[in-house]
């Protein structure tokens, strides 16, 4: 299996919480944060306005433990399922990034 990066070498991950089902988040990950992902059983992304790795929750505490990665069709993205630890998953202190509704 081969996945599919885009041309700056990226794949979006989207995160869900294993129990809940709640969509947490969505960022991306290249080639070492996947690699990252699976061997340390924690969600590693790459920033791409920060230009580095970051591992989620290593400053927050809002860690998430992987409990399986799977890939699409396509093979173009991911979906990291998580037991979701602490507060949350988004930098604003909600439960999950996704808690604006579009209206309109």
């Amino acid at each position: 299996m081969e996945l599919k990066y885009d041309a700056n070498g990226l794949i979006p991950a989207i995160v869900q919480d294993e129990k809940t089902k709640d969509v947490l988040m969505m960022a991306f990950m290249d080639r070492e944060a996947v690699k990252r992902t699976l061997e340390t059983g924690t969600t590693w992304f790459w920033s791409r306005s920060r230009k580095e790795y970051w591992n989620k929750g290593a400053t927050s505490g809002n860690v998430q433990i992987v409990k399986k990665v799977m890939y699409d069709c396509d093979q173009d993205t991911l979906l990291v399922f998580v037991d979701q630890q602490g507060a949350g998953a988004c930098h604003t202190g909600e439960w999950s990034c996704f808690y604006r509704e579009l209206k309109g």
